[in-house]
């Protein structure tokens, strides 16, 4: 019999730092890092409630909150988060399942790297 390996996936997340810059250039820090913690948790919440859907098989309204995510991460420059939930979305218009489970698996993973407590945004600001 032969072995199995189990290969672990991480993403690589690609993120825009002029996009937060260009909050805390325009608002000033204080201001920023209210508006962004504010964005960040919005975020959070929409991918809850994204992750709740998929889960309960409601589909129905899917489309238009991956749209709503990928608007959501594209402003505060998270560049992987924005393109795998327009996949995400592609793949519900075609209804294409096995591809959309394939790219929510990713789009989960690559949620939990980009809000993971550890990613600096405030380092991003210039």
């Amino acid at each position: 019999m032969a072995e199995v390996t189990a290969l672990r996936v991480r993403e690589r997340v690609r993120q825009d730092g002029e996009a937060i810059a260009v909050i805390y250039r325009n608002l000033g820090t204080a201001a920023a890092e209210q508006m962004v913690a504010r964005a960040l948790g919005e975020l959070a919440l929409a991918m809850a409630g994204i992750a709740a859907q998929v889960k309960g098989h409601q589909l129905a309204d899917l489309a238009r909150q991956l749209k709503k995510l990928q608007r959501m991460a594209e402003n505060l420059g998270m560049v992987s988060l924005g393109v795998v939930a327009s996949d995400a979305r592609a793949c519900l218009e075609r209804c294409d399942s096995t591809a959309f489970a394939a790219v929510w698996a990713r789009l989960l993973r690559v949620a939990e790297r980009s809000l993971a407590a550890d990613h600096g945004f405030a380092d991003l600001s210039g």
